[in-house]
């Protein structure tokens, strides 16, 4: 059976990525695929349990090193659990997040660099990487505002209290958003820059291109 297909969507909350997901997923099934769709941190129980600490604004004392452990602890487990078997089944495999936003959260945002970040992918994730990785990258000062009114409004409707990350500082996001840049410049074949103040119908249209693209060729190349 052919290797199924692992599209990422990546950059900072408020940036439009659950809204393209569903949006994703949706075209995807009008074409007879049945995707599957998970977020990191999260996706499986064991992950939802360290979401909870990683974005609890409580977990203040989280030290950046216990931080980006705790990351890859997730992701290990989502490979194991869902994405692999998933892969090896032939299905198309869309994530909220992966690798990346780990290289740009914790190598920019809390500077702990690429290398430290790009070994622990090597060794807990067996060099896993997504054919096709979709990066949102709306105007900064936007995506960041959306962002930190987005965790609040959901802490009000939920309960739930995932604005750990909100709390920091703008020249925190702005080394997170450098880190996504340099990202997309290193890596051009896998990672897709969608940028700007576009609309959601603007965004779709880019990622539908890409993907039909990609899809294609690696159907080609099997």
């Amino acid at each position: 059976m052919p290797r199924g297909v692992f599209i990422t969507l990546e950059g900072l909350d408020g940036s439009g990525k659950t809204t393209q997901i569903k949006r994703l997923a949706a075209w995807l099934t009008r074409r007879g695929q049945q995707p599957i769709l998970l977020r990191q941190p999260g996706g499986t129980a064991i992950g939802d349990r360290i979401r909870e600490i990683l974005l609890d604004s409580r977990s203040r004392s989280l030290d950046p090193m216990t931080e980006m452990a705790l990351m890859f602890g997730d992701r290990a487990q989502a490979i194991a659990e869902v994405i692999q078997p998933a892969l090896d089944a032939g299905k198309v495999v869309v994530c909220d997040r992966f690798t990346d936003s780990t290289e740009a959260y914790q190598g920019g945002g809390r500077r702990l660099g690429s290398e430290v970040v790009l070994e622990l992918h090597r060794q807990l994730c067996r060099g896993l990487q997504p054919d096709l990785t979709l990066l949102l990258l709306p105007g900064f000062a936007v995506s960041l505002a959306r962002a930190r009114n987005r965790n609040q409004r959901a802490e009000a409707e939920t309960g739930r209290d995932e604005n750990r990350f909100e709390t920091e500082r703008d020249a925190f996001y702005r080394r997170v958003w450098e880190k996504y840049r340099e990202i997309a410049a290193r890596e051009p074949e896998r990672v897709v820059l969608i940028e700007g103040d576009l609309s959601i119908d603007e965004v779709h249209e880019q990622i539908i291109e890409s993907v039909s693209e990609r899809i294609l060729s690696l159907a080609q190349g099997r």
